[in-house]
């Protein structure tokens, strides 16, 4: 057992999502979306580097050395998978780790509304989550290859950095690869996995102008491919999509992700007020002809009115998602302002007038 398995245990016990080892101070939990540290010595440099070197892969550490930062999973079997992060600071070494549960949850169980299951029964296309960092698109992501691992039976390939949830192959033949250690990147295991046989490509992260090329052009050619965005709205993740490709790309790019499109899942993260725990909130753009006739055209702007009109397709829009939370009393008004779109909706849900001096 590693010396740092013990930080993974209370981690677990606490119902903490990431766990905090920084040089120079004391450990910190993340916990229901707040840091609470843990009552501890403060880290020592290089006790911390061998307690991290100690469960890093060789290769992860001399990478580490040779850049100042590092990500790769670790596994502690029967109880959960974590995707850490090494990085340089001023005080010395730092890592953060993030808790993968080793059980997937499933749609029902995450409170997902049933148009995200049926996500997973596709032919083919694209279907983007995107969110803020912490969000929980990978857990959404995971519940949707999790329906279609048990209800179709084709060939999954998952591109991440690093492995998160690992799914047992079930009516499905499931083939994890981990960018830096089974491939050398993105890129290259896209360009690989069309040579592969796949039916479902679940991209990690699209990071960059070629991975988002590669995975538009798989969905355009029979593969249903999931990936992820950093975006906090539907419209803004199709301008995003676009956006990345030079200029006298744009308009090609526009036709083609049109017809590749199949949804975009925005979601936002909350700490519930009633009991323990967080939910999340959804915005849901499903692409029927209106939407699609609307990239094509350059009309993103005009999203957020076909969501809103698109409810009998499963569409809703990120702040009625939000707005429902709040009236069932599970999130507060003040965080539904903070994270909603229109703030100017929730502002008379306020007890006293905004800090946020951005929105004035």
């Amino acid at each position: 057992m590693a010396k740092i398995d013990a930080f993974f245990k209370l981690m677990h016990d606490q119902g903490a999502s990431d766990l905090h080892l920084v040089s120079g101070q004391p450990p910190g939990l993340r916990i229901r979306g707040e840091i609470e540290r843990v009552k501890y010595k403060i880290l020592d440099n290089d006790e911390l580097r061998g307690m991290l070197y100690e469960i890093a892969p060789e290769q992860k550490v001399k990478t580490f050395e040779e850049t100042g930062d590092v990500d790769f999973g670790y596994e502690i079997p029967g109880l959960a998978r974590y995707r850490a992060n090494f990085f340089m600071q001023k005080n010395g070494v730092g890592a953060v780790f993030r808790e993968i549960p080793s059980v997937i949850k499933t749609s029902e169980e995450l409170g997902l509304p049933q148009v995200v299951s049926k996500l997973s029964m596709l032919p083919r296309g694209l279907v983007l989550v995107t969110g803020p960092t912490g969000s929980g698109k990978s857990t959404t992501l995971a519940a949707i290859i999790d329906t279609a691992n048990k209800n179709r039976k084709d060939h999954i390939i998952t591109v991440e950095d690093p492995i998160e949830f690992v799914h047992q192959s079930q009516g499905c033949i499931v083939n994890h690869r981990e960018v830096g250690l089974h491939t050398r990147s993105f890129n290259a295991a896209l360009r690989g996995a069309l040579r592969e046989d796949p039916d479902i490509i679940l991209v990690g992260e699209m990071r960059d102008l070629e991975t988002i090329r590669l995975a538009i052009e798989a969905s355009s050619t029979g593969h249903l491919v999931f990936g992820t965005l950093h975006t906090s709205s539907a419209a803004k993740t199709v301008d995003r999509v676009i956006e990345v490709f030079p200029a006298n790309e744009q308009a090609q790019i526009r036709s083609t992700l049109s017809d590749g499109l199949r949804a975009v899942i925005a979601q936002v993260l909350f700490k519930r007020i009633d009991k323990k725990g967080r939910c999340v909130a959804l915005e849901i753009l499903i692409a029927n002809p209106a939407v699609r006739n609307l990239i094509r055209e350059a009309k993103t702007h005009q999203i957020p009115s076909m969501v809103q009109t698109g409810k009998r397709y499963g569409m809703q829009l990120l702040d009625d998602a939000i707005m429902e939370l709040y009236n069932k009393g599970w999130i507060a008004g003040e965080e539904a302002y903070m994270k909603a779109n229109d703030k100017s909706r929730f502002r008379p849900l306020l007890k006293s007038a905004p800090v946020d001096f951005t929105d004035a």
